[in-house]
């Protein structure tokens, strides 16, 4: 996937044992260079899409990731490429669990996929608005809510 356009925001996200022993559903920290965004995982209706996530974030792949793709009203994607837009690698693709009742609301990340429906990996996006049309879509999982941080 080339990248469209790149924000130079670079992420990095956070599991920290407290914040999941403390929260009924474990909670990411994003920083970036623009700010902190708590994002608060639902394992519950996304088992399989949390586990992936949470890899990636264990294992440091998010850090110094950028936002690669950004199409105004609709979502910012990243979690693919580093700040000198080399792809990263990832492990194999996960099943997809969009049909858990979650919705692709303002503010939420969801897994980004390709045309396949079980075909998300390492990339991520958040909605920067409503996006009901990505319900329940064959190539998309929403499984979390991003919340600036309180």
């Amino acid at each position: 996937m080339k990248p469209t356009f790149c924000l130079t925001v670079l992420a990095v996200l956070l599991a920290t044992p407290i914040a999941r022993a403390q929260q009924p559903n474990p909670v990411v920290v994003m920083e970036t260079n623009f700010g902190v965004i708590k994002i608060e995982l639902f394992p519950e209706r996304a088992p399989n899409t949390v586990n992936n996530f949470l890899g990636y974030v264990d294992t440091k792949h998010y850090n110094d990731t950028i936002f690669h793709r950004v199409i105004q009203d609709f979502m910012i994607q990243g979690g693919g490429y580093d700040a000198d837009l080399v792809e990263k690698g990832t492990k194999a693709p996960i099943k997809n669990e969009s049909a858990n009742g979650l919705s692709n609301t303002r503010g939420t990340i969801a897994m980004a996929r390709a045309a396949a429906p079980h075909s998300a990996t390492a990339q991520f996006f958040i909605n920067v608005k409503d996006n009901p049309n990505l319900d329940q879509a064959k190539f998309h999982t929403a499984s979390a809510t991003a919340s600036s941080a309180r």
